[in-house]
């Protein structure tokens, strides 16, 4: 029997809109993957025009790259279960349009899944920001769902994830379609992932992040509402109050950069919930016009974070 035979097929999930030249960088880091087995690469155009030119047929090497329309709810999460549902793969993976798998990387996460265990693998992330690249790697603990829920890992991303067919659409579930704006969205699944049957690590950076372009980073009114969703949806976050107050803090931070007068509320709420949550002030700093939202937040992406 041949080795592509013994390895499971792999569904790869691109969902994009209106990226051309990164798409093409995201297909070429997924169809470039030393691995014997067999991608499929599912590109998932939401709200825009499919390019049948990035159509690519098996040309004996197990390779192939499908495009389909987003035909669910517009938005990310849409598009992720339109490409979840339109392969059959054992394995399904996920890339952002805008991100590039780096060598190697699907072939240690397969390794790390035929071992059994956690139904998930996900792995390290190199941030590419304004021309700095910074290596962040989560521990072990990091993904236990506890200190998910207080701490949410940026390493912990949906790019690296990669996941077995059955127990996405069983134990785990599609990506929540009703969360506003689709903002936020991955963490929703980290959640559920951690709290059925947990993580899998490949502790290297495997996957090039690049921040700075997403959609949803400054769309301030749609994060608002995305945090009240997942304050209501996740009872995990009452449970701990430096988990509420991390959430609590974005949102008075949030409605700081709208101008909103009630952010100095929210962050007094925020600091009541955990006096050393830094959120609470840098949105007091902002609500004051003493420092920008655009400025901190830049601040952060170059330190490979987020507010």
């Amino acid at each position: 029997m041949s080795a592509a035979a013994q390895l499971p097929d792999v569904d790869v999930v691109v969902a994009t809109r209106d990226r051309p030249a990164l798409v093409r960088e995201a297909i070429a880091g997924v169809v470039g993957q030393r691995y014997a087995g067999r991608i499929r690469c599912i590109v998932v155009f939401d709200r825009s025009t499919p390019d049948v030119a990035l159509i690519r047929r098996d040309r004996g090497d197990g390779r192939t790259v499908d495009v389909v329309s987003n035909h669910r709810t517009p938005g990310l999460a849409g598009a992720r279960n339109t490409g979840i549902l339109a392969g059959g793969s054992d394995l399904v993976a996920f890339c952002d349009d805008d991100d590039v798998w780096l060598p190697g990387k699907l072939e240690a996460q397969v390794r790390a899944l035929s071992r059994g265990g956690p139904p998930t693998c996900v792995s390290g992330i190199e941030v590419d920001y304004a021309g700095t690249r910074t290596t962040r790697v989560p521990a072990p603990a990091d993904l236990e769902l506890g200190v998910l829920v207080r701490r949410r890992s940026m390493a912990a991303h949906p790019s690296t994830v990669v996941v077995r067919r059955h127990e996405l659409l069983t134990r785990i579930g599609l990506v929540d379609e009703e969360i506003p704006g689709s903002y936020g969205e991955d963490f929703d699944w980290m959640i559920r992932a951690a709290g059925n049957g947990g993580f899998h690590l490949v502790a290297a950076p495997l996957v090039r992040v690049r921040w700075g372009g997403s959609q949803f980073s400054r769309q301030w009114a749609t994060i608002v509402a995305a945090i009240d969703y997942g304050l209501a949806k996740h009872p995990a976050f009452h449970e701990d109050r430096r988990a509420l107050a991390r959430l609590l803090g974005r949102k008075a931070f949030a409605l700081a950069a709208l101008g909103q007068p009630d952010a100095l509320r929210w962050a007094a709420r925020t600091a009541r919930a955990w006096p050393r949550e830094p959120r609470a002030y840098l949105a007091v700093l902002v609500a004051l016009r003493v420092v920008s939202a655009e400025r901190l937040l830049d601040l952060a992406h170059r330190r490979g974070r987020g507010i």
